[in-house]
């Protein structure tokens, strides 16, 4: 029986997304030069490190997929994800550290790249100043949406100010149609990011959800999301669910926190920004997700079994122990 240890990768890999493609696992995501704004010491000017598994034991960096846009845009590039459509479409955002990001689209004809930006920002950056966290699926009928972060300030019906979730359908893999939906808002103490934070020229009690990741379960769209400070342990993994993959949603029942991943402290801290895939034998679902070591020197891979309970999804992760992959 074959077992892994976490973190799968031992470099810097932060917002990991898996995927599989003709047999071959493929994990992308934001290195410590992107998550810093340090991309000009990149030597080769291309951006996102990618990895490769041809057994999802054994992960191999194999370059930087993304050949740098205007270095005008920013330097600080967050959250790739991969959809294929054809073509292969990497969806991502880049500002300038917390303020002005916006959300593109590169294309390549192979899963490796590299990836050429195709010249248009998904979103209009002067009426979305901060657009982060792309996440493209397709339903069950063809038709592809995106799931991203943005900022919001109103409080309006208990909601709190900050960061969090919305829909859009896609015209097509580079075009969004303009139906944007709120997908979940931040309304408890533990999605919090940071009291007393200056946002837009004022003073917020600020909360994050980020990171979404949507899966189709016995006909429901489960949303995960990240809530609260991705550099503290109050960090991790929850859900949203609804019937309808523009909604609405709801996230009832983690009042105490978490329920599919958060830390372990002494082992494991601010586990988030998951993605999910199915594993070796095609029908064991693992999430994939981003990980800190008790020293907090880096952000790494992580990877444990995704379980559907009649409570809804919950993973035996986060592990540090050697683990079974599932035959």
């Amino acid at each position: 029986m074959q077992t892994y240890t976490n973190p799968v990768y031992k470099g810097y890999f932060a917002d990991p997304f898996v995927w599989q493609h003709e047999g071959v696992y493929y994990a992308i995501g934001t290195g410590a030069a992107e998550a810093a704004g340090m991309v000009d010491e990149i030597a080769t000017h291309n951006v996102f490190p990618l990895l490769q598994s041809f057994d999802f034991l054994n992960w191999d960096f194999v370059g930087n997929a993304l050949l740098r846009p205007d270095p005008a845009l920013g330097d600080n590039y967050w959250a790739p994800e991969v959809a294929y459509s054809g073509q292969f479409y990497l969806y991502y955002s880049v500002g300038h550290e917390d303020k002005n990001h916006q959300l593109r689209v590169a294309t390549s004809d192979t899963p490796l790249g590299p990836y050429q930006d195709v010249g248009e920002p998904l979103l209009d950056p002067e009426s979305c100043p901060f657009a982060i966290d792309p996440h493209p699926f397709r339903d069950d009928d063809g038709e592809w949406y995106l799931f991203y972060a943005r900022d919001f300030l109103d409080t309006d019906g208990g909601v709190r100010a900050g960061t969090a979730l919305v829909v859009d359908r896609l015209e097509n893999m580079t075009k969004l149609s303009g139906e944007e939906k709120v997908v979940l808002r931040a309304s408890l103490d533990w999605q919090r990011f940071l009291d007393n934070r200056l946002m837009y020229g004022e003073i917020f009690d600020w909360h994050t959800l980020e990171g979404p990741c949507v899966r189709k379960h016995e006909g429901k769209y489960y949303c995960f999301y990240s809530g609260g400070r991705w550099e503290t342990e109050n960090y991790g993994v929850d859900y949203g669910v609804a019937d309808s993959v523009m909604g609405p949603y709801s996230d009832a029942g983690n009042e105490n926190g978490p329920r599919v991943l958060r830390s372990h402290p002494g082992y494991v801290l601010g586990p988030g920004h998951n993605s999910i895939v199915f594993g070796p034998n095609g029908q064991t679902e693992y999430i994939a997700y981003h990980a800190w070591a008790t020293n907090m020197a880096m952000r790494q891979m992580w990877i444990d079994q995704l379980i559907w309970t009649p409570d809804g999804p919950r993973c035996n992760g986060p592990s540090w122990t050697p683990q079974a992959i599932a035959n």
